[in-house]
């Protein structure tokens, strides 16, 4: 591994839409920030939780993490882990950005993202799955994004739309035809291109499909991918959790 240093940051609103109070629900007896937090910092030796509510910083000092205060204003994640890496001292040279829903986070995803940066022309990584299966309606779904790679392991574009376009063949054949991959949302950063990535304005890519990397991409940011094979489950409503539950087991993460 080279020997860059690493902060992991682990964004956790406490409002959310579907799902109020998510990082502190209980999943297994633990708060859900927790099992996120235990994931991570089984890998970094750096790891903070970036929030905007007091409660959960109390619930992560309680279980000795170390949690920051960020805006209640900020657009996305990414700005709010730029406020916590400034408040924390700013001292890494890159910057892991950890979804607060995913407490079953693989040590090997975060060692692969790591692994980008021995590239020393990677600006930014992130994970990328194989699509596996034939099932088209699948591949479709506007949520699961999907990415164009090159030979060297750049994403060239991502896109709710399924991509590349089939041409004279019938759309349910498309997965068996073309090696598909979808967009696992687990992002790093150097620490001047974070900086920098959080003052451009939002691009016309970004605003038509809704996904910020592209704004990255417009602004000619390189984007290093790796391949990850390994399911994980987000926690964006109730019901997920309790699905989560269920396959608590599974992880080895009690």
């Amino acid at each position: 591994m080279n020997e860059l240093k690493y902060l992991g940051i682990i964004p956790a609103r406490y409002a959310s839409t579907r799902f109020p109070g998510k990082p502190l629900a209980q999943l297994g007896g633990k708060p859900v920030i927790q099992r996120v937090w235990e994931q991570v910092n089984s890998v970094l030796d750096s790891v903070i939780v970036a929030t905007d509510d007091e409660r959960i910083v109390k619930t992560v000092e309680s279980f000795g993490g170390k949690a920051v205060m960020t805006s209640n204003q900020h657009r996305s994640g990414t700005d709010r882990c730029w406020e916590a890496y400034v408040k924390n001292g700013g001292a890494e040279d890159v910057i892991i950005n950890i979804q607060g829903d995913e407490p079953f986070i693989h040590g090997s995803q975060l060692r692969s993202v790591m692994s980008c940066f021995d590239d020393v022309d990677t600006d930014i990584a992130t994970l990328v799955r194989p699509f596996v299966g034939e099932d088209y309606r699948l591949l479709e779904n506007p949520n699961s994004v999907k990415v164009v790679i090159d030979k060297q392991m750049h994403a060239r574009y991502f896109s709710r739309s399924v991509i590349p376009f089939v041409r004279g063949v019938d759309q349910e054949l498309w997965p068996t035809k073309v090696q598909y991959y979808t967009h696992i949302g687990l992002y790093a950063y150097r620490a001047e291109v974070l900086r920098a990535i959080t003052q451009l304005p939002q691009s016309s890519l970004e605003l038509a499909e809704s996904l910020e990397q592209l704004r990255w991409l417009e602004n000619g940011y390189t984007i290093k991918t790796a391949i990850s094979n390994l399911e994980t489950i987000g926690i964006d409503t109730p019901q997920d959790l309790a699905r989560a539950e269920k396959e608590l087991i599974k992880f080895s993460v009690r």
